[in-house]
């Protein structure tokens, strides 16, 4: 995706905070870390919110943009892009044909790839209406042997990753994956065995997706069939129609893309990378005013075929590939202007060369997993002993995600019943462990994330049961800890507890003066949160509340746990995306009379109308400032119920060469969502 990516430009892009920049056109100044930046873009956006609940999306272009072989960029090509996107054979990464554009159900609707109708029908079919049974006979037969491999990957895995020895069976290996199998069982058993724990209603194998998706190996299943590219051919089942009605051709250089209601996460994926028709697409097949977009719909082979040799307006020209080398050129027709270095080539580099690489003067950045180890070896290597210096510059930004102690509302209560979770006693009892837990961690990416410098921002868990601050500036360590303990008694008390000489000595009815935290250490404490964890076991016992850590050295009884509502309180991380939309993870289900399935909301048990009113109003509304003060009061609910504690947040390592990059050329404050790829053409060499 980084090599393509190089080659390309969005269509909209984003600031160091991850927000999109709207007047690409004329530039967009923005401050970030007390310093204005002023970001440019290839089109400007406005977002119409219209009096019947639809919203339009207007872009217009820069007139003056060209991809790298010269041709002009315009509406034709972002109009191709969005078609590719939402072709119903369509399998990339991106969710456009999600969004409630107006027309897009009714021209996806009647077709559908052959793989998806083949794999619904199962392998006992009888209907050819759309394939010959010879077709579907060499079709199970690819599955079946895709399926060998597949499971054969997932025994790689575990032997690589050390659950299990060299000479384990195929039986010793499934075992470390949930399944029991015979002790002579083959990989083609593994696989059978794999399909049936996931049995469709209807019979068939529509479930093998799921199998595939849910299990994790080294491999992409759809990657082991000899003849994916061809199962992707769109069969039309049905009526449909040849056009998105509501993505328009205003003019050469203006798109509008009407939708049938609000989605606040619609901006996020209308930022496609504009590809140019007359390469990725077949230009005798664009004929705008009668519905011709590039390509015949359901067939994107063409498009396929070029894909490994990417082309496009971004500020590098794609070479070629050889040897475990990708050769790129500057684009003398990058519209920020030619990058100054002419050449650039990425190396496939495993691990453990690529910091070596840089301090023997091979390779100029690269992008180290941060560990102790690096961080000892960058400093041996600079002779100020510091992560920056003469032979290597170090840079850090937030990983996109966080790692957190959840407590589930459900199980840490006073009292019984669901309306017992939202009750003051029973957050007052989470809020007791939420401030010993925090106490012993120190630890902000998204443009929606409340900033220290925000008025009334406060560290969450730092107030005592009557709202004082816990904490002040000139405590030591031990005092705070100290502090923490005397505001969990107070917490304590308040939910009913009874303290007698600065401990707890009796639980209220429903509660217990002992609870359970699961993390999945390996059973060795291999997680970074388990010192957190064992500091706040012994200052938890000093008040009189044994917490019990249960250190899993098998991860999936962590997540069976949850599945199962067993898991009282429990250590694990969350991906996050660029939008901070909030439904998947805190949705409660009980407002507005919708559901929200697949959502993890099941984990923390989340029963709070407003909470669920906020966050259906923050994706209801374009108005980022809005969104930002809704998110914040969405917090201040989250943080009250006491159920998540953030802990830590990984950082990645961007490292280059100081003896052959010129430092000052590299943009500064560089994020998660603004590294060096966002500014080469500035990047000098010494």
């Amino acid at each position: 995706m980084d090599v393509a990516g190089v080659t390309q430009v969005p269509l909209l892009d984003n600031d160091r905070t991850g927000a999109m920049i709207m007047n690409g056109i004329e530039g967009e100044t923005i401050p970030y870390n007390g310093t204005d930046y002023t970001y440019y873009g290839i089109a400007d956006a406005t977002v119409t919110e219209n009096d019947d609940g639809t919203v339009d999306y207007d872009f217009k272009l820069r007139d003056d943009i060209t991809f790298s072989d010269g041709e002009p960029l315009t509406a034709d090509d972002v109009i191709f892009s969005m078609y590719v996107l939402c072709d119903p054979t369509y399998d990339g990464s991106s969710t456009l044909f999600a969004q409630p554009i107006e027309g897009m159900e009714e021209y996806r609707s009647g077709m559908a790839t052959k793989y998806d109708l083949m794999i619904k029908a199962g392998r006992d079919n009888t209907d050819f209406t759309y394939w010959t049974e010879d077709d579907q006979t060499a079709f199970w037969a690819d599955i079946d042997q895709a399926g060998e491999k597949f499971a054969q990957s997932i025994a790689d895995y575990c032997i690589a990753n050390g659950y299990n020895a060299d000479t384990d069976s195929i039986s010793a290996c499934a075992a470390n994956w949930g399944y029991e199998l015979p002790e002579d069982a083959t990989a083609a058993d593994f696989w059978q065995a794999i399909v049936a724990n996931y049995p469709s209603e209807d019979g068939s194998y529509d479930d093998i997706k799921t199998a595939t998706d849910t299990e994790k190996a080294d491999v992409d299943f759809t990657s082991l069939l000899e003849n994916y590219d061809a199962y992707l051919e769109g069969v039309a089942t049905g009526d449909s129609v040849d056009s998105i009605k509501g993505i328009t051709k205003v003019n050469d250089y203006e798109v509008n893309v009407h939708m049938t209601k609000i989605d606040a996460t619609a901006i996020y994926q209308l930022s496609l990378s504009v590809a140019p028709m007359h390469y990725y697409g077949e230009p005798d097949k664009y004929d705008y005013d009668n519905n011709k977009f590039g390509f015949d719909k359901g067939d994107l082979s063409h498009v396929r075929s070029v894909t490994t040799e990417p082309l496009g307006a971004g500020p590098y020209i794609f070479k070629g590939y050889d040897k475990g080398t990708v050769h790129f050129e500057a684009n003398p027709n990058y519209y920020k202007g030619a990058p100054k270095i002419k050449y650039m080539n990425w190396l496939e580099t495993q691990e453990a060369d690529k910091l070596n690489g840089v301090t023997t003067g091979t390779v100029d950045i690269t992008t180290p997993s941060i560990t102790g180890e690096v961080v000892d070896a960058i400093e041996q290597a600079n002779s100020n002993g510091e992560l920056t210096g003469d032979k290597i510059t170090t840079t850090l930004y937030d990983f996109l995600g966080y790692g957190y102690i959840g407590i589930d509302a459900d199980l840490v209560k006073i009292g019984d019943g669901i309306e017992a979770r939202g009750t003051e006693e029973s957050k007052d009892l989470r809020k007791a462990f939420a401030t010993i837990f925090s106490v012993y961690r120190d630890s902000n990416t998204s443009w929606a994330a409340p900033q220290p410098t925000d008025d009334g921002y406060a560290v969450a868990f730092s107030k005592d049961v009557d709202g004082n601050d816990i904490y002040t500036s000139d405590m030591t360590a031990d005092e705070k800890y100290e502090a923490a303990k005397q505001a969990a008694l107070g917490y304590f008390e308040a939910a009913g507890f009874t303290v007698e000489d600065g401990k707890v000595t009796k639980a209220p009815e429903g509660a217990s003066l002992e609870y359970e935290v699961t993390i999945p250490g390996g059973g060795t404490g291999d997680h970074p949160s388990f010192m957190i964890l064992d500091l706040a076991k012994d200052a938890l016992a000093d008040i009189g509340i044994n917490l019990i850590v249960n250190d899993l050295s098998d991860s999936s009884q962590l997540w069976d746990g949850l599945d199962a509502n067993q898991v009282e309180m429990w250590c694990a991380a969350w991906g996050a995306t660029i939008d901070p939309d909030m439904y998947q993870i805190y949705y409660s289900d009980i407002a507005n009379g919708q559901k929200n399935p697949g959502g993890s909301n099941y984990e923390y048990d989340i029963t709070d109308p407003d909470l669920d009113d906020l966050i259906m109003q923050a994706r209801s509304t374009t108005d980022q400032t809005a969104r930002k003060a809704m998110y914040k009061a969405c917090l201040d609910i989250i943080v009250d119920w006491a159920v998540e504690i953030p802990v830590y947040q990984r950082q990645e390592c961007m490292v280059f060469s100081t003896e052959r990059v010129n430092i000052d050329s590299l943009p500064k404050d560089t994020t998660t969502f603004y590294s060096w790829l966002k500014e080469p053409e500035n990047i000098t060499m010494n």
